[in-house]
């Protein structure tokens, strides 16, 4: 909710778009997550640049591990902070899924 209301208004409709199976223009795989299954979103608006990472590895459901300003004015490396935050959310999330999915096997039985 911190975020510029139109840059949160353009990473609802980028995740529109993933909660509907479709990957946004604007989404681009992230690197250093083994593959396309962890996007990022980009925004620019007067206040700097905004960035949503979210991942579509699991059926049925998207989850957002982050969105931050990047504050760096110099380079164009994400900060290693940022990057360890994306990590241990996505570690949660895979945890997440697979207890229900555990729970779903236990409840057909």
């Amino acid at each position: 909710m911190g975020l510029p209301l139109e840059v949160r208004k353009f990473f609802g409709h980028a995740l529109h778009w993933a909660q509907h199976g479709e990957q946004h223009p604007a989404a681009k795989p992230r690197r250093g997550f083994g593959g396309a299954g962890v996007l990022e979103v980009v925004e620019d608006d007067g206040g700097g640049t905004y960035r949503a990472v979210y991942t579509v590895n699991f059926e049925a459901v998207v989850f957002v591990l982050h969105c931050f300003q990047k504050k760096s004015k110099c380079g164009i490396a994400t900060p290693k902070k940022d990057i360890e935050l994306i990590r241990a959310r996505l570690k949660v999330a895979e945890a997440l899924v697979k207890e229900l999915q555990n729970e779903h096997c236990h409840t057909k039985h």
